[in-house]
């Protein structure tokens, strides 16, 4: 695609992004992305939701109701918007995605972020084994379908969200915090990208308050367009589950003694978590995808291979600590199991 330049617009461009739609913003990461739009007083932001949802949604943006097996009323919901951000929940209808692309399409959309939010879309191998075949044939599908449709396409891949993981239990990052028991991948050294929902969301508010596009050739300044049908790699911190458990120990006031402290190596972990996944139990899927990330080859660590665009967004440097803490207060609540019934209940 050739370089275009806001000077060669036609007239009534404006070089901003100011309406945006988002499907699932009453969810875990949506609801983030919304709340840091709306905070930049620069955006209207529209809530996308399904006729009859009772979600709760960030207070201030639009609802407009819609019914996804009819193409016509997402037409509608969707016309005027300039972008849109698709955060589904594992459990949506697998051909949602694909609707709603083509509803987008015919309403004059510029801009799609895909259902993403997770893995290093670049490294194949490590999304058809952690998203299952299926999963990651089904984004590189949607980023097709919106180029062939003459749309373009931001990826966000930001890893695991750091505080659910570490709330969710023993499954995901291998921490069963209540009961103060943890199961190290390999020596648990291993560091990987990790982001926390609410950089997610200063994430997607910062590359929506650049320009569009460069003012001219001469233009230096970072614009979307810099992102156009690419990957945005942003993360909160590069750690490994050793310091994860240092810092749950900081928010706790233990130490190793205080805890039970097991090991299993990525790779049987990985097919193990696969095997129980076979059986219909959710559980295994979050022990393979979680320790096949944790593989010691590196292709959990993103930040090496491509470096971040943290800087240019203007993004902050977290406090980890806080951050554990937050998962420490989530854990202690009853986040994970609950978490996990209602995934359960909504599969069945």
């Amino acid at each position: 695609m050739s370089i275009k330049y806001a000077k060669d617009q036609p007239a009534g461009f404006t070089n901003r992004i100011e309406n945006v739609a988002i499907i699932g913003a009453g969810g875990q990461v949506g609801k983030y992305i919304a709340e840091e739009l709306l905070k930049t007083g620069k955006h209207t932001v529209t809530a996308i939701t399904r006729i009859g949802s009772n979600s709760g949604l960030p207070a201030g943006v639009k609802v407009v109701q819609v019914d996804y097996d009819d193409e016509e009323t997402i037409v509608d919901g969707l016309k005027g918007q300039q972008f849109l951000f698709i955060s589904l929940a594992v459990t949506a209808p697998r051909d949602t995605q694909t609707k709603v692309i083509a509803a987008a399409a015919k309403a004059g959309v510029s801009w799609i972020m895909p259902n993403s939010y997770g893995g290093d879309f670049a490294n194949k191998q490590l999304l058809t084994d952690i998203m299952t075949a299926p999963g990651a044939q089904a984004s590189q599908a949607a980023v097709d379908a919106i180029e062939k449709a003459g749309m373009s396409w931001v990826y966000m891949s930001c890893s695991f969200w750091y505080e659910y993981s570490l709330a969710m239990g023993e499954p995901w990052y291998g921490f069963d915090i209540p009961n103060k028991k943890v199961t190290f991948y390999d020596d648990g050294k291993t560091r990987i990208n990790t982001s926390t929902w609410i950089q997610c969301g200063r994430a997607a508010a910062q590359l929506l308050s650049l320009k569009e596009l460069p003012d001219d050739e001469n233009d230096q300044s970072p614009t979307i367009s810099q992102w156009r049908n690419k990957i945005l790699y942003i993360s909160s911190f590069l750690v490994s589950q050793r310091d994860m458990l240092d810092s749950v120990h900081r928010a706790l006031g233990t130490t190793d003694s205080d805890w039970q402290i097991e090991y299993e190596p990525t790779d049987v972990r990985f097919k193990r978590g696969q095997e129980i996944f076979k059986t219909g139990n959710i559980i295994g899927f979050g022990m393979a995808m979680y320790s096949r990330v944790f593989y010691p080859n590196g292709d959990g660590n993103f930040e090496s291979k491509y470096g971040l665009a943290n800087k240019v967004l203007g993004l902050p440097e977290e406090d980890f600590d806080e951050a554990t803490k937050l998962a420490v207060e989530m854990a202690e609540a009853g986040f994970g199991p609950r978490r996990l019934q209602t995934i359960s209940a909504l599969r069945h």
